[in-house]
């Protein structure tokens, strides 16, 4: 009799946990806000926006600079960095892939956190997205040329 008041209230016990789970929904993320908009263009990938010439001060040096367009399986991403006293200071991904709504469903969450990524590690060194690998090995590839234009 134990046996079967204890497999019940188990039963019981692990639907409840499992009818109480709750999924967590794909929101754009905030940084993504941030970023200046891209435009796409026919091929569904997305370009850059005008953006400013590199600037210097006389205490430091500003520069920015934009990594080979790296081709994925799913198109083309290529990245921007500003760099300010030798630190990476800003990453954006200006060209990456959208040429479905499943593109820009990944993209949405990857690219900034590709974007935040690289500016915490200030190298090419950087964790990939789940989910979202083909993009993040175009970013890591593009992002390691920009960095490389700055040193050599």
């Amino acid at each position: 009799m134990r046996r079967v008041i204890f497999a019940v209230v188990s039963t019981v016990t692990g639907l409840v946990l499992l009818l109480s789970f709750k999924t967590h929904s794909v929101a754009t993320p905030a940084a993504a806000a941030v970023a200046p908009p891209a435009t796409v263009s026919t091929d569904g990938s997305a370009t850059p926006s005008p953006t400013s010439t590199p600037t210097t001060s006389t205490k430091t040096a500003t520069t920015t600079l934009t990594g080979d367009s790296v081709d994925t399986r799913w198109g083309p991403v290529q990245v921007r960095i500003t760099v300010s006293g030798g630190t990476v200071t800003a990453a954006q991904a200006v060209v990456y892939p959208l040429n479905n709504p499943r593109d820009q469903e990944i993209n949405a969450y990857a690219v900034p956190t590709l974007n935040q990524e690289a500016v915490d590690a200030g190298s090419a060194s950087i964790d990939m997205v789940s989910g979202a690998t083909y993009t993040s090995e175009g970013y890591i590839q593009s992002l390691q040329s920009a960095l490389d234009q700055l040193n050599g």
